[in-house]
């Protein structure tokens, strides 16, 4: 048994890393086609928050998937039937992700999960062993998921167009929009990041000060305090850069003294692909709202790579199917997240140009824009009750980017395979894992 277990723990780390290499290039691909940070920066940073979030907050979907789509109790009086058909999930999971990858598409891992795990059930103990009310929320949300974020990306973009970038005087109209910018952006991210993070704080008041407070006052005093610094140092970076951005466009003084003054600022200004001082500060925006999406992100589909782990170790433990939630070894957590952060850093370029370069041309504006949007839907999706897929939600937005801009900006031959690849991933899954689990039953069981 240690040998399967060491064997399943490879091949969970296998599924990681192509999902690291698919499903992180969404955090951060719209950061590097606007050119807010370079293909290096966004490795390093997406690989740090990823691997992060999913080490803490990864337990929550990992039991989801673990204990339903299947239906666990038919499978407890079989459970070696059970652990064959989640090694065949990670088998199938993983080649259909490489394969998606290796062409540059993006997929939903959640819904190559899905379909996995709805393959080998079906082939195990029929159609009853599926639990379709699932499976058909998961298609609302594939429905959903990019028309929202879209919507909500245009409307984003189309206020910034109006009262920001179409203005005769764009900084001025930036600073006055910079605190509500702030508090859109920390204000949503801050509803899915910040009560878990400050939760041993407001549980170490409760139970060592004694000090009873209600569970969301240190998450909005935390918020409240980030958006005024993030304001103020918005505020600062701007007349900065407007600084730098106005000594280059005239011409160098011709005395010593004044010379001496200007240089430093001259030759600042070559440095950044992005000159115009407006679209600089919302590159740093858009940096931050790529943080926040890859802490989600890896918090929220770490689960698929290693949930088929988690439950095969709970059987290995206990001798039993998992039917309900269950505790993830902090080991499995870090393995997952560990892959993620390998698969992205070898081989996620592909996805990131797919996504950042090639189905509209991006600013930092626009891509801010499509980043917060792809944040609010995974959000209302969230508070709903609906799975989500992140590369439905940034592609949806990127292309409600494009519908505002200009509609002939839209590159709809890059889209037709992205919708493609949508279509075919929950019944490619399912097929790859219900073959490999006829074969691996007539081998081994």
């Amino acid at each position: 048994m240690l040998i399967t277990l060491v064997a399943v723990a490879l091949l969970a780390f296998y599924v990681a890393w192509n999902l690291g290499a698919n499903d992180v290039a969404n955090a951060m691909g719209t950061s590097v086609g606007s050119k807010a940070v370079t293909l290096k920066q966004a490795l390093i940073i997406a690989g740090v928050l990823e691997f992060t979030g999913a080490v803490l907050f990864g337990h929550e979907v990992t039991e989801t998937l673990a204990t339903k789509i299947a239906n666990p109790v038919l499978f407890a009086a079989t459970p070696q039937i059970f652990v064959v058909g989640m090694i065949t999930v990670l088998i199938s999971c993983g080649v259909w992700l490489q394969i998606a990858t290796s062409r540059g598409l993006p997929v939903s891992s959640s819904h190559a999960v899905v379909g996995a795990i709805a393959g080998f059930s079906w082939v195990a103990l029929g159609v009853g062993a599926i639990d379709w009310s699932s499976i058909g929320l998961i298609t609302i949300g594939w429905v959903l998921t990019p028309l929202i974020s879209g919507a909500i990306a245009a409307l984003f973009y189309s206020q910034i167009k109006h009262w920001i970038l179409d203005q005769p005087n764009q900084v001025v109209q930036l600073q006055e929009w910079i605190p509500w910018l702030s508090t859109a952006l920390l204000g949503i991210f801050g509803v899915i990041v910040l009560p878990s993070l400050t939760q041993p704080l407001t549980n170490f008041v409760i139970e060592q000060i004694g000090f009873t407070i209600p569970a969301y006052d240190i998450p909005l005093l935390t918020g409240a305090v980030a958006t005024v610094g993030l304001t103020i140092i918005s505020w600062r970076q701007l007349q900065q850069t407007q600084k730098i951005f106005l000594t280059s466009q005239s011409p160098i003084p011709s005395d010593a003294l004044s010379l001496s003054l200007a240089q430093p600022l001259v030759q600042k200004c070559p440095q950044s692909p992005i000159p115009n001082p407006v679209e600089r500060l919302f590159g740093r925006f858009q940096l931050l709202s790529a943080c926040f999406v890859a802490f989600a992100h890896g918090s929220n589909d770490v689960g698929n790579a290693i949930a088929p782990l988690a439950a095969i170790v709970y059987i290995n433990r206990t001798g039993s199917v998992p039917t309900d939630g269950i505790t993830i070894p902090i080991w499995i957590l870090i393995l997952g997240g560990a892959g993620i952060v390998g698969g992205l850093a070898v081989w996620g370029k592909k996805v990131i140009a797919t996504i950042g370069e090639n189905i509209i041309a991006l600013q930092p504006s626009s891509g801010f824009c499509a980043e917060l949007a792809t944040a609010t839907t995974i959000l209302i999706a969230s508070r709903l009750g609906l799975p989500v897929s992140t590369s439905h939600a940034l592609v949806g937005g990127v292309v409600g980017i494009g519908l505002v801009q200009n509609i002939k900006s839209i590159k709809f031959q890059t889209l037709k395979g992205i919708a493609a690849a949508w279509l075919i991933t929950i019944p490619v899954s399912a097929v790859l894992s219900a073959a490999i689990f006829s074969i691996a039953r007539i081998l081994f069981l």
